[in-house]
């Protein structure tokens, strides 16, 4: 491992590591046993729940050749084969209400997450539904989202149109920058998370743990809430489908998008070939 340029590799999920039906392709697999097999630590990030990218990480055979997983944007970091807890960062209780009304407000919708579900007050919504499909699950219908989150929740998720989030998010940071942050995983997915989470802040938290260097780690990305992921990494790589804002801020440009194995021509070309 000594000898290896990058020591880790961070991969965003949707849009990245798996292509459009959110399956994980062989040879993105292949790569990554390949690089795992020369001592790369592989990373998991991405805005998904814990039940959303455990599969993943059982198919990359976490068990027995280690891994990390950073769910929620890094809200939660841990090490796959031990255990251990690098980062768990809750949302401010006293915010919970407040927040779910803000996105209703603006004509979005609000949700959280059980250990198995997506919770919401509907089960029909298209962005909602969209939500489920990232994370293997379905939805649990609830009357009453906040009086049902009476449980520590590492983020409220807003989904609807753009133009709608932008307003909510707008109205959350006035109240609640203070302890909150929010950002855009996609254009129809706001986060509003607790303050501190952020793929970047993460990725460093990460690297302290792993003992190494932010130049020894490399980063493959696509959506918006990548961009500081990309920026933080000795070499951030997007993928030829990333939004154009991510393009513009990355080290290179996968010359495949994610349908077509952008991260294993990632994986070749700057770990295995170099």
């Amino acid at each position: 491992m000594e000898s290896l340029k990058y020591k880790a590799l961070a991969l965003d999920l949707d849009g990245t590591l798996t292509d459009s039906n959110k399956n994980l392709p062989p040879e993105n697999k292949e790569a990554l046993w390949k690089a795992m097999d020369l001592g790369v630590k592989i990373i998991l990030i991405s805005g998904r729940s814990v039940m959303g990218i455990r599969g993943l990480a059982k198919e990359l055979e976490f068990e027995k050749r280690g891994g990390i997983i950073a769910a929620f944007n890094g809200g939660k970091i841990f090490d796959y084969q031990t255990g251990d807890i690098i980062q768990e960062l809750m949302f401010p209780k006293e915010a919970i209400a407040d927040t779910c009304a803000i996105v209703k407000k603006h004509g979005a919708q609000p949700l959280s997450y059980t250990d198995t579900h997506i919770v919401a007050e509907t089960d029909t919504d298209e962005y909602v539904l969209r939500e489920c499909k990232c994370n293997y699950t379905t939805v649990e219908k609830v009357s009453n989202l906040p009086e049902f989150l009476d449980y520590p929740i590492p983020k409220i998720l807003g989904a609807g149109k753009h133009e709608r989030l932008l307003k909510a998010r707008d109205e959350f940071l006035a109240k609640y920058s203070h302890i909150c942050d929010s950002f855009f995983a996609e254009s129809f997915f706001l986060e509003l998370a607790p303050k501190g989470v952020a793929k970047d802040k993460a990725l460093s938290k990460i690297c302290d743990y792993l003992n190494i260097s932010r130049k020894e780690l490399m980063a493959c990305g696509d959506g918006l809430n990548d961009i500081s992921m990309l920026e933080y990494a000795g070499l951030g790589v997007a993928m030829k489908n990333a939004y154009p804002e991510t393009l513009s801020k990355a080290d290179c440009v996968s010359p495949f998008t994610n349908d077509e194995c952008g991260v294993a021509w990632a994986v070749e070309t700057y770990i295995l070939n170099s």
